[in-house]
């Protein structure tokens, strides 16, 4: 458990450092994502939500932005892969994506899903009270929503980084036919390859180069050459997901422990 244990490491300093920035303005720290479902594996970043209980002032950004700097310098590389969003308590248990107090007012595209994976539990708790309190339960039209989302930016990325598309549209695949967004790009992963065997060389070497940076050239040559033709088998089985109902003989056991 090496990765998760460098996560809480860096958890703790972060919200040690945010409590001395916004006293009784933070009311919550949770991160989310890759590095709070059971795998131990390499992640791309730490995915956080930072809720206040009002608008940071200028002075109190600005002393964020160094506290993440500290971060970068003293556990790297993960502490200076943090990717999160500053969000006010009243938006916070709102359906609609709300915008970040941090780094340009970005939105939460992806709010649905990361409500959803956060209200399962998978999410690691720094401060704050049981998500439940905070979260609304995201409706299918709303999760659909944010996968289109995430479906979009794979397809604007997907020369960039093969192998995290790859994976990425393994998630979509799997939530599409089961009508279930909560699960981690390796839970997916390993499902999709026994439901797709023709896939299965794709998938694994994605996985070789994403979770372990283990990948040859050739195989990353591989990937970069294959990957759009493994968005096209994609798109035909989203479509295909959402003009039936689910099928719990192909998708069951994706997700178990949610």
């Amino acid at each position: 458990m090496i990765i998760k244990a460098k996560v809480r490491t860096i958890g703790q300093a972060f919200v040690h450092g945010l409590r001395q920035i916004l006293a009784n303005k933070l009311y919550g720290l949770y991160v989310y994502g890759a590095v709070a479902f059971p795998e131990d594996v390499l992640t791309g970043d730490i995915d956080f939500h930072v809720i206040l209980t009002n608008q940071l002032t200028n002075y109190q950004r600005s002393r964020i932005e160094k506290l993440h700097h500290a971060l970068a310098r003293d556990f790297p590389p993960l502490g200076g892969d943090m990717d999160g969003y500053y969000i006010l308590l009243a938006d916070a248990g709102c359906t609609s994506p709300p915008q970040s107090q941090m780094w340009s007012r970005a939105t939460d595209a992806s709010w649905a899903l990361h409500r959803e994976h956060i209200r399962a539990g998978h999410c690691i708790i720094f401060h704050g009270p049981d998500p439940k309190e905070i979260y609304l339960s995201a409706a299918w039209l709303e999760i659909e929503q944010a996968l289109k989302s995430e479906f979009q930016y794979i397809v604007d990325h997907l020369d960039q980084y093969p192998d995290w598309c790859i994976l990425q549209l393994c998630r979509l695949i799997y939530s599409h036919r089961s009508q279930d967004a909560v699960v981690s790009k390796a839970q997916a992963s390993d499902w999709a390859c026994d439901v797709l065997p023709e896939w299965r060389r794709h998938i694994e070497q994605a996985r070789k180069s994403y979770f372990y940076r283990q990948v040859t050239p050739e195989e990353s040559q591989f990937l970069l050459a294959e990957a759009r033709n493994f968005l096209e088998f994609a798109c035909v089985q989203i479509e295909q997901a959402r003009q039936k109902p689910s099928q719990p003989d192909e998708t069951s056991g994706a997700g178990k422990g949610h």
